[in-house]
């Protein structure tokens, strides 16, 4: 076994390689780039070398920087993860010429199945059922929609050399082909540096079901059972789960001996995945090859108790296959949620910003979290957007669905838009929950997964209240403890007067709608008036972070509060309230805000700018909107003054405290920038 081995990745999947070599034994080294040197992987890892600047092309996927940090480190092999150099052929060669071990399949192996329509030769040679196509090296475009019309519409057109659903397009009609062909090789050279496509019949309603196999260079090949990735969207997967619902045990032997067929046809060695494509009434075809590790592995360590990473490391070392086939077993059901940093109102638009709090669920026998982030951790532009993979395992899928909608709710992000209350849609979705899967689920089903927007239920206001008053008392009874004289009634927050009972209003804003709650202090609560609900509050701060418990008339309920600048992140019942707590000093009687300077008051994207730049406006002048957590936000003049310029234009996304305005006031000073 290796002794050190250097991991040619970041984020969750080099942080999840850390582990296991840690547990063998195995010392390990990162690889960062200026813009990741704080990350998690490189805090975890045993050693960490600087390979270049932020963008990938010039750190990642730097083959030579890769080499000489094994080299200088004393590292014996290289674990690529996925993505970047996991697939790239080229790169396992420097690795042998190095005389370094690359931790994946050989040469070969990756080289022969690179080219989709090479693959599809192979595997037709191999006897692996393909979907009817043309998969040909001749690339007129009528031959191409010659072999269309003969396959038969709808049909699909794919990248030869493409991946993550670029170069792709579903053809209708014999009259949209040539328009789709054009885009799709225009995509596919751009993206690729190769314009050739291969035409297969378009299966409608189609599953997407995946075959895990492991091979070893003393010819052994095996099957691991299967994973359903058909929730997707724009062909990135969404949810996974093993083992496939509805699956009987003559089909799964029958793909898993096509799958190994199919890594036996090119003496395949190491993890990799056989998908395909498979119709409703269960007929399969071969789709494609990763010759990687996949990003939904842990849902079949879940279900087989093995750790698929081990297996990487001492197939590569050598050793052989630690199981046979008859000695495998599958247990129970697992699902992934792919948590991203992303608006899905918005089309799934990646999001960046700090994770200014960072609450995942209790990790246990039944939930797991995989992530390359830690609270206070940055999700930069550079790279993927994820911030965790949220792993259920349970004894049937029902129990493991409940496992993950518990383990949603649980979760609390806040600084960066997310897809959390969208994946506990998707999980509630009763198509998902019924098992009544395809690639196009989540847009059969948007009008369940795209809700219009809700006002926060009178809960979310009263908890945002209770919780104030709480953080309030907690921080007077802080203060009390540093003081000579911690009894003195100065440091009560009981609202006690001495010929009346105290009462004082708080106000919160959800978007452009604020609500006033009337607190009246009581010896065993408070008594809070929303509109003309009067409840009888009590609580307890569980810890500063936010976690709360909360009694309103009575009904006890789990609930948190993050404060974050302005915002009150009211997190209840599996969703989040952005609620904005007002300053009565800092509004007029107009119910303009205050003075101010122009800081972004959280991360958010520019989606309007409503002044010229050179012109002078007046205090309360709206200069521009920004989006963030769902909400517009207008920011606006907080004096008379001149606008010399924007610092960022319409689509840019800011960062917190990022100065936005240009500003010359009149006085020139900074305060506080105005936000509705």
């Amino acid at each position: 076994m290796f002794k050190k081995i250097l991991i040619a990745n970041r984020g969750e999947i080099a942080c999840r390689i850390v582990k296991t070599a840690r547990r063998l034994g195995i010392a390990t080294v990162a690889v960062y780039s200026e813009a990741d040197a704080e990350a998690r992987h490189v805090r975890l890892a045993d050693e960490a070398i600087l390979i270049g600047p932020a963008a990938a092309r010039d750190s990642y996927l730097a083959a030579n920087a890769i080499i000489a940090a094994a080299r200088q480190t004393g590292a014996e092999a290289i674990h690529p993860g996925y993505g970047f150099l996991a697939e790239n052929a080229d790169f396992a060669v420097v690795c042998a010429q190095a005389g370094l071990v690359f931790i994946g399949p050989p040469v070969a192996a990756i080289r022969a199945m690179g080219s989709k329509s090479a693959a599809k030769a192979l595997m037709e040679s191999a006897g692996v059922p393909l979907t009817p196509g043309y998969h040909g090296a001749d690339q007129t475009p009528a031959l191409l929609q010659a072999e269309a019309d003969r396959i038969g519409y709808p049909v699909l057109i794919k990248a030869s050399a493409g991946g993550g659903g670029k170069g792709m397009r579903v053809v209708e009609t014999a009259g949209d082909f040539a328009a789709a062909l054009a885009s799709c090789q225009r995509e596919a050279a751009s993206s690729f540096g190769d314009d050739r496509v291969l035409v297969e019949k378009y299966v409608v309603r189609p599953r997407h079901i995946e075959i895990q196999v492991f091979g070893d260079a003393h010819g052994h090949c095996i099957h691991l059972f299967e994973r359903d990735c058909s929730v997707q969207r724009r062909h990135q997967k969404v949810l996974e789960e093993a083992p496939a619902p509805g699956m009987t045990p003559e089909r799964r032997a029958a793909m898993g001996q096509a799958a190994v067929n199919a890594a036996r046809a090119v003496g395949y060695a190491g993890a990799g995945t056989v998908e395909f494509i498979v119709d409703q009434a269960g007929q399969f075809y071969f789709m494609e090859m990763n010759t990687r590790l996949q990003v939904e592995h842990p849902v079949t360590e879940m279900i087989t108790g093995l750790d698929l990473v081990e297996w990487q490391l001492r197939i590569a070392a050598g050793e052989p296959l630690p199981l046979t086939q008859e000695q495998l077993a599958l247990r129970g059901h697992a699902i992934e949620a792919r948590v991203y940093a992303e608006d899905p109102a918005k089309g799934f638009l990646p999001a960046t910003g700090r994770l200014t709090h960072l609450t995942p669920p209790e990790e246990s026998l039944h939930v797991r979290v995989d992530t390359g982030v830690e609270e206070g951790d940055e999700i930069t532009p550079f790279y993927d957007a994820m911030i965790a993979k949220l792993i259920v395992w349970d004894v049937n899928r029902d129990r493991a669905l409940a496992r993950l909608l518990q383990a949603l709710a649980q979760y609390r992000v806040v600084g960066v838009a997310n897809n959390i209350e969208f994946l506990s849609r998707l999980a509630a979705c009763p198509a998902f929950a019924h098992a009544h899967l395809d690639t196009d689920l989540i847009e059969r089903e948007r009008e369940f997964l795209f809700p219009q927007e809700q006002d926060a239920p009178d809960e979310a206001f009263l908890v945002a209240a209770l919780a104030e008053l709480l953080r309030e008392a907690r921080q007077a009874q802080d203060a009390g403890h540093g003081d000579p004289d911690p009894w003195s009634p100065w440091h009560r927050r009981d609202g006690w007067r001495l010929n009346a009972s105290a009462a004082r209003n708080l106000r919160f804003r959800l978007g452009d709608r604020s609500r006033e709650i009337r607190v009246g202090y009581q010896r065993d609560g408070y008594s809070l008036t929303l509109d003309d609900r009067r409840v009888l509050a009590r609580g307890e701060l569980l810890n500063p972070r936010g976690p709360l418990r909360v009694e309103l008339d009575g009904r006890r309920m789990d609930a948190s509060c993050i404060v974050a600048g302005e915002r009150r992140h009211v997190f209840l019942n599996g969703r989040a309230w952005p609620l904005a707590r007002v300053d009565p000093l800092q509004f007029n009687a107009e119910g303009g805000g205050a003075e101010g300077g122009l800081l972004a008051p959280m991360p958010g994207t520019v989606i309007a700018l409503l002044a010229q730049p050179g012109t002078r406006v007046a205090k309360g002048t709206p200069l521009l909107i920004l989006e963030a957590m769902k909400m517009e936000h207008t920011v606006a003049a907080p004096a008379a003054g001149t606008i010399n310029g924007f610092r960022f234009g319409v689509g840019d996304q800011v960062g917190d405290g990022a100065e936005l305005v240009d500003f010359a006031a009149e006085p020139d000073e900074r305060r506080t920038a105005n936000v509705d």
